[in-house]
Formats: C-alpha cells, structure tokens, sequence
C-alpha cells in the first residue's frame, strides 16, 4: 500500500487526535506505525458495550505498569470516554491517540477536547503524491481516493456500501437524525449542489422538509467529516461579492455513488464538478499535511466572475481555476486575470485537461496530474516577498 504523508512526531509522547471520515486509513495508520500499541476499538460490540455501560472500566483495561500508546478508535462513540483520559493523562502520565470521523458529540456534550492536553491531526483519502506512478485521474475522478478503491475487488460497489452503511445508517444508528428517508433523499439533492452555490432554501423544497432541518442535515455532514462548504473571499473586496457558499462532498469517489445519474445527465454535468471535487481535496490534505495553515475559499463576484479556489494564509495568496478541458480559451482565465488585477501579490495558476503546461502573462496552467503531483511545491513556494 502507499506511504501516507501523515506525519505524526510518535516519538514525543504527546496524546493527539487524530481525525477523518470513515474509510481513510486511520486505524490502518496506526497499526502500521504503532502495531504494539494497546488498542480499543469502539466499532466493535464488545468494546463499545463494556466501556459505554461503565466508562470507568476502561482503567482496569490498561496492565499495570504500561507506558505505550493507547489507541481509543472513534471516541465519539462514548464521549464519556474523554473524562477518563483526561484523568489518566494527567494522574498517570498516560499517553492516548483518539480517532474519530466526527466532533459533533463530543461538541454536545459539552467535551472541550481535553482542553489543549492533545494535538489535533487530520487523514484525508489517498493524495496523487501518495500514489506517485500509480496516479490514475480517470479512475480519481470516477471512484476517488479512499483506500478501499486500491484494493477491494469490486470498488463500485464499496462506494454504494459505503454510502448505504455508514453515511446513511450510521446517522440512524448515532441518533443525528430520527427520519433516515429525509436524510437519504437530502443527500442526493444536495449533490446536485456539488461544487456549487448553495441555495438552502431551494435544496429544502426539492426535498420536502423545512429549511431549518436542511441546515441541520448540512451540520450533520460536516459534522462527520463528509462534507464542507467553502466561503467566498471578500478580503479587501474591490467588488461586489455573493454571499452564498459552496459546497463538496470530501471524495470524488463518494460524491459520484450519492448523485443520481440516467440518460438526462450530461458528461460534463457530472464530471465537472468531480474533477473540482479532486482538487478541493487535495488541497485540503496537503494544506492539512504540510501545515501550511491556509484558509479555503473561492471568488465569486455579483456580476459573475468567479475562480473556484482562493488559498489564502501566512505563506502567501494563490488563486486556482480548475477546467477539465483539454484546451484553455481565453475566457477560461478571465475570472483569474479579473483576481489579479484586484490582488496583484496573488499567485494565478489554471489546472487543466491538457498535457502541455503553459504560460499567459501571469498565470501559469497546468495539467491536472502535473499540478496535483506537485502540489507541495506549489503551495510551499508561494511565500510574499516585502
């Protein structure tokens, strides 16, 4: 399997989360750079039926004398849990590593993660620099980029169950929501508004329920890690900018096994936004994996103008558009050259369908499989000078 660019300093002993969707890897992660770590699995029945009745017990699960890692999986599931770690890192210097693919119950319950006592890491699905030689975009954008893609036999059907089992009935099962119908026919309209503007009001109406529970099931989503809406950038705003969001489900993979699809949907209806879908989440992981600390948004204007991703941080201010053309039209750089002229520091690149880089002034276009393997670069060099 690949060498994940997750870098955790393991030799620090210091406790950590460690989050992400179900499906990344994590618990594989740790296995293979921990494997005699002590290990409770909260997924399992076992596990999660002693610990949910009696929290406590879980430090009579711990030998004595032990001074490793402890690995709880999914400690969302028993929010309770955290008291007991906080107590045993602080009483017996233990050292914990908590995953979890959601902070939703540990934010109702009023948990403060341990109030600064462990670092915050993220996983996301495999990156193309993970993949190096064995990057195939074609199958990026039609199964994705979870594990399970690389080495389940049938990777099609692994993304419909996992859209069936986790995403749907997971929710029942955590108690997210009390009507798995509503949520189920949310999910497929709101994949509609993939790598688009987000009208709450509307996906409300297509899928009979109240604004209000719309907005629920949109912090549900994002509260399991499988989804984001990403804000627009109004830094210094010479124009007049929208104010609707846009939204994306986390893998290209997972977004194509929700959306509906027959004779009506175009190519380009579905692939378009997959290839967005791509980007956006490659630039979440080696912005997540390298530290870079920028903050996602996109451009948008009232009168149109729009360049899909704006990476904005102390390294610098990068502008990306992303067309799954092979060809670059003039009006394709429109939007970035519009982004310039308000932000000349901004770094301006066009990651497209070609093979060929090329140069227009000052915006570089890249092909899409050249850019994602060298995205590291690309956003470790866009330091601001003066």
């Amino acid at each position: 399997m690949f060498k994940r660019l997750l870098n955790i300093p393991l030799k620090t002993k210091k406790s950590f989360f460690l989050f992400g969707p179900r499906g990344v890897g994590k618990t594989t992660w740790l296995k293979q750079n921990l494997p005699d770590a002590l290990f409770f699995n909260l997924l399992k029945s076992e596990s999660y039926n002693m610990l949910a009745a009696n929290p406590g017990k879980i430090r009579r699960m711990i030998p004595p004398d032990y001074n490793s890692w402890i690995v709880i999986d999914e400690i969302q599931r028993i929010p309770e849990l955290l008291n007991e770690v906080h107590d045993l890192i602080e009483s017996r210097k233990h050292i914990f590593i908590l995953t979890g693919s959601s902070a939703r119950k540990l934010r109702s319950k009023g948990i403060n993660l341990l109030a600064g006592r462990a670092l915050t890491y993220h996983m996301h699905p495999i990156t193309a620099i993970e993949q190096e030689d064995e990057l195939d975009i074609a199958k990026s954008l039609y199964l994705g980029n979870l594990p399970a893609r690389f080495t389940e036999h049938d990777p099609q059907k692994f993304l419909k169950d996992y859209v069936q089992t986790y995403i749907r009935e997971e929710v029942l099962q955590e108690g997210l929501t009390r009507n798995i119908g509503n949520f189920s026919r949310f999910l497929e309209t709101a994949s509609f508004s993939q790598a688009s503007l987000v009208n709450v009001s509307e996906i409300a109406r297509e899928t009979g329920i109240e604004r209000s529970l719309a907005e629920n099931y949109f912090s549900i989503i994002e509260d399991l890690l499988i989804g984001t809406r990403v804000s627009v950038f109004t830094r210094k705003a010479k124009r007049k900018m929208i104010s609707h969001q846009k939204f994306y489900f986390f893998d290209a993979g997972v977004y194509r096994a929700i959306r509906p699809t027959g004779p009506l949907d175009s190519y380009a209806e579905i692939n378009g936004p997959a290839m967005e879908t791509l980007v956006f989440q490659e630039l979440r992981a080696i912005n997540h994996y390298l530290e870079c600390d920028y903050q996602i948004y996109f451009w948008r204007t009232k009168n149109g103008l729009e360049v899909d991703f704006i990476l904005y941080g102390p390294k610098g201010l990068i502008a990306i558009e992303v067309k799954n053309s092979p060809h670059v039209h003039p009006k394709t750089l429109r939007g970035l050259k519009e982004f310039k002229k308000d932000y000349p520091v901004a770094k301006c690149y066009l990651f497209y369908g070609g093979s060929t880089p090329l140069y227009f002034d000052n915006i570089t276009a890249l092909p899409i499989e050249q850019a994602l393997k060298t995205l590291n670069a690309l956003l470790l060099n866009s330091t601001l000078k003066g």
